[in-house]
C-alpha cells in the first residue's frame, strides 16, 4: 500500500467502497476481506452481481437464506433482486447472532430497511463489521455515511455521486486519480490520503486460498 498509516478495518469497523464500474473498488474491498479474521469468525458476501473475482475465490461456502453460518469460515449468498423480504429475514438473524463479518455488493440493491439498518448502527457493539461496496452513493443508505469507521474512494463518474460523498469525505473528488488508485479516509484520525493500487486479482486469490485452504494433519 501507498501510505504506512493505512490500517485495515477492525471487527467492528464498517468500511465503505465507492467507485464507478471498472475503477478498482472491487479488488480493494475483496483485498481488505482477503485480511480479514475469517479464520475466527464467519464473514458472508451478499453477491447481487455474481462478481468474477469474489466467485473465483475457492473454498467459499454457498448458503441460501435459511442458513446462518455460525462456523468460522467465508461464505457466500447471491440474492435475486426481487427477493428483498428474503434478505431482509436473513439479515435479521445476522444481526440476532451478532460476531459475523458481512461484505455486501452492491449496497445500493440492499432493502433500505430495519435489518440493514440495524447492521450499521448497532454492529460495533454486536462485531458484525461491514464492508459495503457502491457504484452509486446517492442512492445508499444515509446510514452507511453516517456508520462508516473508513471510507475508500476511487473514481466517480456522476457528479453527484460526488458531492454526496464529498459531505462525509473532505478530499477534493473532482480531481482525478490515476486509474486504480483511491482516496483512503479515517474518521476516528480524521486523515485522507492516497492509495497505491492493491495487488492483482491472482496475488488476492492465491492469499484466499492460502488462508482457506483445509489444513493437512500430520499422521
Amino acid at each position: 500500500m501507498a501510505e504506512p498509516s493505512f490500517k485495515l478495518p477492525g471487527v467492528t469497523d464498517r468500511l465503505a467502497v465507492m467507485g464507478h464500474t471498472g475503477s478498482g473498488k472491487t479488488y480493494f474491498a475483496a483485498f481488505v476481506l482477503s485480511h480479514m479474521p475469517f479464520h475466527r469468525m464467519p464473514y458472508v458476501i451478499i453477491d447481487y452481481k455474481y462478481d468474477d473475482l469474489l466467485n473465483s475465490v475457492p473454498y467459499v461456502n454457498e448458503i441460501g437464506y435459511n442458513d446462518t453460518p455460525k462456523h468460522p469460515g467465508l461464505y457466500i449468498i447471491h440474492p435475486r433482486p426481487d427477493e428483498d423480504d428474503h434478505v431482509e429475514k436473513f439479515l435479521w438473524k445476522i444481526w440476532e447472532r451478532g460476531r459475523t463479518g458481512v461484505y455486501i455488493d452492491e449496497s445500493y440493491m440492499i432493502p433500505d430497511s430495519g435489518a440493514y439498518r440495524s447492521l450499521l448502527t448497532q454492529g460495533r457493539s454486536k462485531h458484525i463489521p461491514m464492508i459495503n461496496l457502491t457504484q452509486r452513493p446517492r442512492d445508499i443508505s444515509r446510514f452507511v455515511f453516517t456508520e462508516s469507521d473508513y471510507y475508500s474512494v476511487f473514481h466517480l463518474q456522476d457528479k453527484l455521486d460526488r458531492k454526496r460523498v464529498m459531505e462525509f469525505v473532505p478530499s477534493n473528488l473532482e480531481k482525478r486519480l490515476p486509474p486504480f488508485h483511491s482516496w483512503y479516509h479515517s474518521v476516528k484520525n480524521q486523515a485522507t490520503f492516497g492509495l497505491l493500487p492493491v495487488p492483482d486479482g491472482d496475488s488476492i486469490l492465491d492469499r484466499f486460498e492460502r488462508r482457506l485452504a483445509p489444513k493437512r494433519r500430520l499422521l
